[in-house]
């Protein structure tokens, strides 16, 4: 029974809509009309990690391994600085997942505990001091976020493929705002021929693979990065701006001055 949830009260409308535009398309598959409109408030409802102790540690030591990959690169740190700090706010998420995969982290969420009543009367008094609540994921976003990291899993990337294919994904010279977009796309062909040459002896059999793998990993770069992170890095940097972590991660890392 759904009566108390989100699609009798505020989103109403939007449930009835979707109610209508189902039993259409069921009808006219020859179906049955379903006995209850079906409920997706459970798609909307927040959660967050279920250990987060372990699973946050985890994305971290990942996030490091991706800034040290990055490090490693001349060719990444002979582009303008401005070049740089681009395709690292563009890049660092898929990157990122591609790291995850790689070192083979899993996760399990929750729903998000809703605050207590006593709680709720101790702090509305104090609502215009307390700072905004954090943004929590959604079940749905994180099932979609699931589902990409399981497609990429299936492929059972080697470490050769993961490296250039992290290679392809950064240097992307479609990147808006790059001065140096066309020594960019040659860095990015580059990897990608790198990747074609490697999987040739790997899989000869597979000529599909490459094309696979290009398609998997675009998936990647529609995850949007607020997602990622208040997943995994809000309960551990807080109101902190992610991206402005991992540059200054990258230049103390290197030891080393971005280009002019």
């Amino acid at each position: 029974d759904c009566e108390g949830c989100q699609c009798h009260s505020e989103d109403k409308r939007t449930a009835i809509l979707y109610t209508l535009l189902s039993q259409n398309l069921t009808h006219g598959r020859g179906g049955r009309s379903p006995a209850h409109p079906r409920c997706l408030c459970h798609q909307r409802r927040t959660v967050c990690l279920r250990t987060p102790h372990i699973t946050c540690r985890a994305a971290s030591d990942v996030l490091v391994k991706t800034i040290s990959f990055m490090k490693n690169l001349p060719s990444f740190h002979l582009l303008p600085r401005e070049d740089q700090l681009l395709l690292l706010d563009s890049c660092w998420v898929p990157l990122f997942l591609l790291g995850l995969v790689q070192e083979m982290v899993t996760f399990e969420v929750m729903e998000t505990p809703a605050p207590s009543m006593l709680k709720k009367i101790l702090l509305d008094g104090q609502s215009k001091h307390r700072e905004p609540e954090r943004t929590q994921p959604t079940l749905a976003a994180v099932q979609r976020l699931q589902c990409c990291l399981n497609t990429l899993w299936s492929l059972d990337l080697s470490p050769k493929e993961y490296a250039y294919l992290k290679g392809a994904v950064l240097f992307n010279p479609d990147v808006p705002g790059l001065r140096a977009s066309l020594y960019i796309e040659s860095l990015q062909r580059e990897a990608q021929r790198a990747l074609q040459e490697v999987l040739q002896p790997l899989h000869p059999e597979d000529q599909g693979r490459y094309a696979r793998i290009l398609l998997v990993a675009s998936t990647l770069k529609s995850i949007p990065p607020a997602l990622i992170t208040d997943l995994f890095f809000r309960p551990v940097i807080g109101n902190a701006d992610i991206v402005e972590l991992i540059a200054e991660m990258l230049y103390e890392i290197t030891g080393r001055q971005p280009a002019p």
